[in-house]
């Protein structure tokens, strides 16, 4: 089915003021309320010809009346008393709110309806022409965007941004105000989620053909609170309101399926008759460009059932629970962002919202391409009108889905579904973390998609012979080497005809799908497992060497004199490909990610590094030409045009033109003005502006009052152990309490001011990562309230970090923290906001750091730390007992260990960084091995901002060196190089 349009009725009505004419917006006059329509005509000199220029050819074209059956219009841009009868219509008859009052939550409302309104004029036109010209389309697929507000973004990108100031004044409302009145959409949680979105902004910038596909979560993720216990959660609230952005699409609905039973049909076509139905539900958000009428869209589903399945009789003789029971379990799908997986209902749910993602997304797409086909469908031309790039592993679903389509629903062969497959979906990798990398118990998905488990043991088998292909079956252990690190299925016997392949005659045992053993999902299962070896065992005991185990046959076969060789080769071979009932069967996802697509991408250039070399070096060496690199980026529309304005005037200004805006290599000129003292006195005003927001700011949400004349030195992201918040909070206990053994006069000489701000989500099951939230917790309040220090030192922790808070947050930063463990950060994207913002790094060689440092000039950036390649050295030294803590390092764990931050027993945090092995012990991200380093490095960020003239230049050279980091650089590159799509330019 083709795309809907915006407007407000399904393009097929019969009414005849929809055939005739189509919706543009309203005016007042004279108090009287007008709807205005454009007539349809044919005539030629009623038609306004909308100039398109497709930049690939070069070539323009007109429309020629190609959106004669949608109507024409002229453009029309809105002015400040345009703009007021907008929002007064809004306010009036498509507000949720009561009309007796007229508050800042009904004015923001209001207001986004109206900016909604240019933005459907220019999606329908956007979406039309793609359309008519059938251009191939990217599709972006993942579980999180994290766009943030959406209201400045959008009259920002729109050059509206004067006339709604004036128009808001108009009718007694501050934009600002009425801007913070919007919560952020839940849709995300860190860098993977902010990525997105900043790519659907460079795409529609660009002007490249593309959509997003998401969830539309209920709740999100949680909203973050810190109390005296630390972190707690409770759900957030983004949609109570409402979202005046979204537009429901109750036409645009696929059926989801789960659980059931595979069957034969005729002609051998297997046909999955679900167990479980539920319905994904569109809705669309339309995404602007900047000074562009491109406006890209947004599709997230929500899930439902059809109301056929609410059981009236149960409800009406009381059993209530179970005459809902479908409608709940449908839609709590959608309910929460990243469900607590530690139970095997948590498994489920976070498969089924991966599986709704991906289902419904290429039902989607497929009927898209199937539309624009027209009467006959060639799909052979799908990967030349369609590619699908996978966000991480989440939508690895894909793959199988896409393959269940071709084959099930539009009769294609498996060799053909397959291929087209391999030529249409791609996958970028944003993790090295094993635990990152996901797998999934057999059990569960056979449980759950029986129809997917088949096509993956298709796809499994297909590895395999490429496998033997290039290794050939001379070198059994190498071959078993190769299939243990490339294989899909892991754990799972091989295929029969691999079997056959390798000459395997003597049956060996199969485990029943239904009974296998899975210990990490379902334990039960287990019991029956642990039964039939126990049968097994004592049927060994009986019949002796025949039926020995693995190890049991090498050894009985050493000792056989009578065996023949054959028959000792024969069992070599069983042994080595036999599967151990004990361990769990499992389906690697990033591996049927790099076999499914056709390229493979890390996010920086020691991360790509690092995933042809280890992460997928065996798939590296078996398919080199799928492997590229896509240093990430950021919009510097949100992160430096409309999050900072006064450093962006600044720019403007020495640069001598706004064009940076959308070209951000022009920020290199900023380079020869370094050393300007106007430019400094400038940029220092600026910096001192942003700074107070931000002491304002940390008032308001958590009452502390900080010096604006104090270094504000940030880290911001996700907490987790390998990003080492630990680390700086630790180097800030040590800071403490060397102060404390100074004399006043000895702490103003030996110390900058620095007020320490730490913001970021701990997931809510990561024990250890909410003890870190805790400690620094627990550490500000000790510190904030001992009057010996003052001003001096000040930590906060702002709770419920996101895009909004991350908006005030980086422009008022002097110094940032990136100090992850080396090699262990895929990218991050928050360094280069930063950077961007004059904000000076200090970080480890880890992810973007390499290439932020070679940028803005090592001179620019505070470096400490062990590097990528000597990590592992280092960890195999700890186990081996080799490593001597620096006695600075064991000086701060005792003064954490005396009490002096609370009655809170920190032992479990202590003792992780302590020992030489073991789970949750032995420092595994190297906090004790990098301390002496980040405490001296950090004495030179104290010296260095002593000096302001030189931080000052530093400052500038961060923002000019931060051109390469833009998601425009980054968009064209995955559009040339994967995508292999063209912009297209409405005029």
């Amino acid at each position: 089915m083709a795309a809907i349009p915006f407007s407000s009725t399904c393009r097929h009505s019969n009414s005849s003021l929809h055939q005739n004419s189509s919706f543009i917006g309203f005016s007042q006059r004279n108090n009287i309320w007008q709807l205005f329509v454009i007539t349809k005509t044919n005539s030629r000199r009623a038609m306004r010809k909308l100039c398109v220029k497709n930049v690939a050819s070069d070539k323009k074209r007109e429309l020629n009346g190609q959106l004669a059956d949608q109507g024409t219009y002229n453009e029309f841009v809105p002015d400040s008393t345009s703009i007021v009868s907008s929002i007064k219509f809004h306010a009036e008859f498509t507000s949720p709110f009561s009309p007796e009052k007229f508050e800042p939550n009904k004015v923001f409302f209001a207001t986004a309806k109206s900016v909604r309104d240019s933005l459907i004029i220019n999606w329908n036109a956007t979406n039309d022409y793609y359309e008519s010209m059938n251009v191939k389309q990217a599709y972006y697929m993942s579980m999180e965007f994290l766009q943030g507000r959406a209201l400045l973004n959008a009259i920002g990108n729109l050059q509206l941004s004067g006339p709604y100031v004036e128009a808001l004044r108009k009718l007694g409302h501050n934009l600002e105000d009425i801007a913070n009145q919007e919560p952020d959409a839940a849709l995300g949680n860190g860098g993977l989620g902010r990525l997105a979105s900043c790519f659907l902004d460079s795409l529609a910038t660009l002007n490249y053909p593309a959509w997003g596909y998401g969830l539309r979560y209920k709740y999100g993720l949680f909203k973050q609170l810190i109390t005296k216990d630390g972190q707690e959660e409770v759900a957030e609230s983004w949609l109570e309101m409402g979202n005046p952005w979204e537009i429901l699409r109750n036409d645009v609905c696929y059926p989801v399926k789960f659980y059931g039973e595979v069957i034969s049909g005729p002609n051998g076509i297997r046909e999955w008759i679900g167990g479980e139905n539920v319905l994904a539900v569109a809705y669309d958000v339309p995404v602007p460009g900047y000074k562009t009428r491109t406006t890209i869209n947004l599709r997230l589903w929500s899930t439902k059932v059809s109301p056929a399945e609410f059981d009236l009789r149960a409800f009406n003789s009381g059993d209530h629970a179970k005459a809902y029971a479908d409608m709940k379990k449908a839609e709590k799908i959608c309910y929460v962002l990243y469900p607590g997986d530690e139970s095997i209902e948590g498994k489920t749910l976070r498969l089924k919202q991966q599986y709704t993602l991906c289902s419904a997304s290429l039902q989607d797409i497929i009927a898209r391409f199937e539309d624009r086909s027209g009467k006959r469908v060639n799909w052979d031309t799908l990967p030349d009108k369609v590619v699908i790039q996978m966000n991480d592993t989440h939508p690895t679903l894909c793959i199988p889905e896409l393959i269940r389509i071709l084959m099930d629903v539009k009769g294609l062969s498996w060799e053909k579904a397959w291929n087209i497959t391999k030529r249409t979906v791609a996958y970028t990798n944003h993790t090295v973390l094993p635990e990152a990398l996901e797998k999934w118990s057999l059990t569960l998905l056979q449980d759950l998609l029986p129809r997917h488990v088949e096509i993956i043991r298709m796809i499994d088998e297909e590895l395999i012979n490429e496998i033997i292909a290039e290794y050939g079956t001379d070198d059994l252990d190498l071959l078993q080497q190769k299939l243990q690190k490339l294989r899909i299925l892991e754990n799972i016997e091989l295929p029969n005809s691999v079997m056959e392949l390798l000459n395997i005659t003597e049956e060996t045992p199969s485990t029943d799908l239904v009974e296998e053993v899975d210990v990490d999902d379902n334990e039960i299962k287990a019991t029956k497992e642990t039964e039939k070896e126990k049968e097994k065992d004592d049927d060994d005991e009986k019949e002796g060497e025949e039926e020995q185990d693995d190890e049991q046959e090498g050894e009985e076969e050493q000792d056989d004199e009578n065996s023949s060789v054959e028959e000792d080769t024969d069992n070599k071979i069983i042994g080595r490909f036999k599967v151990d009932p004990k361990l769990p069967k499992m389906v690697h996802m990033a591996n049927l990610c790099v076999a499914g697509g056709f390229s493979v991408n890390g996010v920086a250039e020691i991360h790509s590094e690092i995933v042809k070399e280890e992460v997928f070096n065996e798939f590296y060496k078996l398919w080199p030409e799928k492997f590229q690199n896509k240093t990430n980026g950021v919009t510097p529309r949100r992160w430096i045009r409309f999050c900072n304005p006064d450093l962006s005037k600044i720019i403007t200004k020495w640069i001598g033109t706004d064009g940076w805006v959308t070209d951000l290599e022009k920020l290199a000129i900023l380079r020869k003005f370094a050393d300007d003292e106007d430019l400094h006195l400038e940029w220092i005003e600026a910096k001192r502006r942003n700074k107070i927001k931000v002491a304002s700011f940390i008032k308001e949400k958590t009452g502390y009052v900080v010096n604006p004349n104090a270094m504000f030195d940030v880290q911001v992201k996700r907490i987790h152990e390998y990003k080492r918040q630990l680390l700086n909070i630790l180097g800030i206990v040590y800071r403490y309490k060397k102060m404390k053994e100074l004399s006043a006069e000895e702490r103003e000489e030996m110390f900058v001011p620095r007020v320490c701000i730490f913001g970021g989500k701990a997931f809510a099951t990561y024990v250890q990562a909410k003890r870190i939230v805790k400690f620094i917790s627990d550490v500000g309040e000790t510190i904030n309230h001992d009057p010996e220090i003052g001003d001096l030192l000040k930590v906060v922790f702002v709770p419920d970090y996101n895009v909004s808070v991350a908006e005030v947050l980086i422009p008022g930063s002097e110094l940032s923290q990136h100090i992850s463990t080396a090699g262990m950060e895929a990218s991050g994207t928050s360094n280069m906001k930063f950077a961007m913002n004059g904000c000076i790094l200090i970080g480890t060689l880890d992810g973007a750091n390499v290439e932020i440092r070679q940028e803005v000039g090592e001179d620019n950036f505070f470096l400490f730390g062990a590097r990528a390649h000597e990590i592992a050295g280092l960890r195999k030294e700890r186990a081996e007992g080799k490593f001597v803590p620096d006695p600075r390092f064991e000086e701060v764990k005792a003064y954490v260990r005396s009490g002096v931050f609370g009655p809170y027993n920190y032992e479990e945090l202590m003792g992780s960084l302590e020992g030489n092995e073991g789970y949750g012990r032995a420092d595994y991200f190297l906090v004790g091995k990098d301390f002496p380093s980040y405490l001296e490095c950090q004495e030179a960020v104290d010296k260095a901002y002593r000096d302001k003239k030189r931080w000052t230049r530093m400052s500038i050279l961060n923002t000019a060196g931060s051109y390469k980091f833009s998601s425009d650089r980054t968009i064209h590159e995955y559009a040339r190089d994967i995508w292999r799509i063209e912009p297209v330019v409405l005029g």
